[in-house]
């Protein structure tokens, strides 16, 4: 194996500019680690938002804003990873399927040779403690032809699917699994979706319909044919006021990772008891609500960022027994990441694109 590979590295908060297609020195595990061939790797907003510098506390815009004047003003942002100031130069790509191709000290030998799909948020002091790293805002993720990960956060997948449909599972499904998992949702439940149309709002509505939920999608209007092949009961436009379709207290869980001005609606749709999900807050991380929604119908409000225990073993087993199916929008060689960025952030895809670095490129043949 060659001691060097082909890598995205961004360099620091900006725009595409600060994408470099470069050689990079292959990652060498230690203890408990393993070396992946990375196979496909997806995109996500936060790669983007990351790049940007979005999470930053002085940042009140919309990812979508951010984006369109990045090359004027991303460069001036600092500070802006999930756990304080990203440490550039970085290998983003949280997404991974890979193959394991060799392990460092400790590591189960018959993991070797196995398809896998690597677990991003890393709870490295345990699930007893909130505290939490995440592969590629934290440290070097699958933006490249190898990746190093601890042994304990790949999953080995037994499944007919793809190299690129699996790439499309980890950070998108298990977000949003996480979602429903802290809010409860059972059988019968009415769940509003927001962003339904984007990867954790697609995989929401898939994984809330699997556990019998009755769901009802917010995506722009071309894209509703797709979510009703997906199990979505009733589909609003975004133009839509779910509050003059549905009306107050109509729903037990909102499902939301758009934020933005009519956050504070969101809660008059929920009845006493119910919950507020959120994971995200596209559409702009600064909202009004009115306290009286909230405590007066006992109504709680549950952030998530941190994946529970049994998220992402469930996410397997999903797969494994065909209880879901893969939402591949595109795939684009890794070299061409600015361009698949740009199509990313157009929004106008179902699902989630893809990334293939230049071996696996070569193996399975793709095209934007």
């Amino acid at each position: 194996m060659s001691r060097t590979m082909k890598a995205v590295v961004t360099i620091g908060n900006g725009g595409y500019d600060k994408l470099v297609y470069r050689d990079v020195p292959v990652p060498s595990p230690g203890p408990g680690e393993v070396l992946v061939r990375v196979l496909a790797a997806g995109i996500n907003n936060t790669e983007i938002n990351t790049r940007l510098g979005w999470y930053a506390s002085s940042v009140d815009d919309a990812t979508t804003a951010l984006a369109g004047r990045e090359d004027a003003t991303a460069g001036s942002i600092t500070g802006g990873g999930w756990n304080g100031a990203t440490p550039f130069p970085l290998i983003q790509g949280t997404d991974c399927c890979g193959r394991v191709v060799t392990g460092g000290g400790g590591v189960d030998e018959t993991l070797i040779g196995q398809r896998v799909l690597v677990r991003p948020c890393m709870r490295n002091q345990g699930f007893g403690s909130w505290s939490h790293r995440w592969m590629a805002s934290d440290f070097d993720g699958a933006f490249a032809e190898y990746v190093k990960v601890p042994a304990t956060e790949i999953f080995p997948v037994d499944c007919d699917w793809s190299d690129q449909e699996l790439a499309t599972i980890p950070c998108a499904y298990g977000t949003a699994e996480n979602m429903l998992h802290r809010a409860g949702v059972a059988s019968g439940d009415r769940v509003l979706i927001t962003g339904a149309s984007g990867g954790v709002g697609s995989a929401a509505l898939q994984l809330a319909v699997r556990r019998g939920a009755q769901v009802i999608a917010v995506a722009s209007r071309e894209k509703h044919p797709a979510l009703a092949d997906l199990g979505a009961e009733c589909l609003l436009g975004r133009e839509e006021n779910p509050l003059d379709v549905l009306g107050e207290a109509s729903l037990d869980v909102v499902v939301d990772n758009v934020a933005g001005v009519d956050f504070g609606d969101r809660l008059k749709l929920l009845r006493a008891g119910g919950v507020m999900v959120t994971s995200g807050a596209i559409a702009g991380p600064r909202v009004g609500i009115d306290l009286r929604d909230l405590y007066l119908k006992d109504i709680r409000l549950q952030g998530t960022t941190a994946w529970d225990e049994p998220v992402f073993p469930n996410l397997v087993r999903y797969i494994e027994r065909g209880e879901i199916r893969p939402l591949l929008a595109g795939s684009y060689p890794l070299k061409d990441i600015v361009q698949a960025q740009q199509v990313f952030m157009e929004k106008r895809h179902v699902g989630k694109l893809v990334l293939v670095p230049p071996v696996a490129d070569e193996q399975q043949g793709i095209a934007g």
